[in-house]
């Protein structure tokens, strides 16, 4: 629902899920969580959320937009492989990713 919402650009709604997913365990939601925050332009929240997202799995998969279009998410990276999500994507979660302080490469 969380990437519904982040889609859709209704971030306050996509916050509420991912709070509600965050885990010591998973970086995922707070992956998202510094996207939807840089996306909104609180970029302390977003940083926090991505430092914490590169402390729970530090084998790199959260150090640069390019990891991350290559590794997906949860898996291949199948939901960009189609234009209209690829857009969508672009738009919201990697541009938010950028405006957290991920870099390009």
């Amino acid at each position: 629902m969380g990437i519904a919402h982040l889609l859709l650009s209704q971030p306050d709604e996509a916050i509420v899920w991912f709070e509600k997913a965050r885990s010591p365990a998973s970086g995922f939601p707070y992956s998202f969580l510094a996207a939807i925050y840089g996306f909104k332009g609180e970029t302390e929240k977003a940083a926090a959320n991505l430092a914490e997202a590169q402390r729970i799995f530090p084998d790199g998969r959260y150090s640069s937009i390019a990891r991350r279009k290559a590794a997906g998410i949860g898996g291949p990276p199948g939901y960009w492989g189609v234009p209209k999500v690829a857009a969508l994507f672009e738009a919201t979660y990697f541009a938010g990713l950028r405006k957290a302080g991920m870099p390009e490469e």
